[in-house]
């Protein structure tokens, strides 16, 4: 008698599995231009993986041409955007989740609708207000980044402080504690995963973001990474190569933080699912 059991491939297995080779391949692909020659990036050696003659001059080339300086940018634009949304977006859930007044469903509601309306819209109005300001060329970019992130903390950090039972800061209240106390010690310590998986995606929002940097910051010396990659070109051509090396390069900080923090960032978007 054959004891042996016949083990079937599922059909959600392979689906997964196939979804998942499209989604990386592009990776590896760019992985693997990055390493060639500009020769073979269009010649013969186009769809080889791995390049006959594998150089380092596109890396060489793109840290040469002031790609470290746009990833300081990058990184000194994204931490500020992520701390002050944070902090304008833990307030606002919180009024909205705490405090009884009409229409707070349609508050809810219109801060989600802004979201969703095209950066192209706000883009004019805001250059204009800088160059009145003379805000051009510098950090300040980081206050428009809100259009384009702070809706989002928000909505996430509502499901969150709806999950915290209001009785705990009834307690505090009653022992005497201030409203500050209890924010500071309670809401955000309870509400801490979802805090912190906010502003990976907010930190993660405003690192890749290009439009808004490209208008705004016409000097090099502000540029941040995708602005920096899209200026990879002479005048009849795109570097290909360089593109590549860089994209690669500004791939690695954001890949870090989710290697590193994966857990905190599932436990952050799911810990606020479910209310008790």
């Amino acid at each position: 008698m054959n004891n042996k059991s016949n083990k079937t491939i599922s059909p959600v297995s392979v689906f997964v599995s196939l979804y998942l080779i499209v989604i990386v391949f592009p990776f590896l692909w760019v992985l693997a231009a990055s390493f060639k020659p500009t020769a073979e990036i269009f010649g013969d050696g186009a769809f080889r993986i791995i390049s006959a003659n594998p150089t380092l001059e596109n890396y060489i080339n793109v840290l040469n041409n002031g790609l470290l300086r746009a990833m300081l940018n990058s990184f000194v634009v994204a931490s500020l955007t992520a701390l002050y949304v944070i902090a304008v977006a833990s307030l606002a859930a919180y009024a909205i989740t705490r405090f009884k007044f009409r229409g707070k469903n349609l508050l809810l509601g219109i801060v989600l609708a802004v979201s969703m309306f095209p950066q192209m819209i706000i883009v004019a109005p805001i250059y204009n207000l800088f160059m009145k300001l003379n805000w051009t060329n510098s950090y300040f970019v980081v206050f428009p980044y809100s259009t384009i992130t702070l809706p989002v903390a928000i909505f996430i950090l509502v499901t969150h402080f709806n999950k915290i039972p209001i009785a705990l800061e009834e307690a505090a209240t009653i022992d005497g504690a201030t409203s500050f106390q209890i924010l500071s010690r309670i809401v955000f310590r309870l509400a801490a995963p979802g805090i912190f998986t906010t502003a990976i995606i907010v930190f993660i929002a405003a690192w890749n973001e290009f439009l808004l940097t490209v208008t705004l910051n016409t000097n090099k010396d502000f540029h941040t990474v995708p602005v920096a990659i899209s200026f990879l070109k002479t005048q009849f051509t795109i570097l290909w190569g360089d593109v590549t090396a860089a994209t690669v390069i500004a791939t690695i900080p954001t890949l870090i933080i989710v290697l590193l923090f994966q857990k905190q960032i599932v436990s952050g978007l799911t810990s606020g699912a479910v209310k008790e």
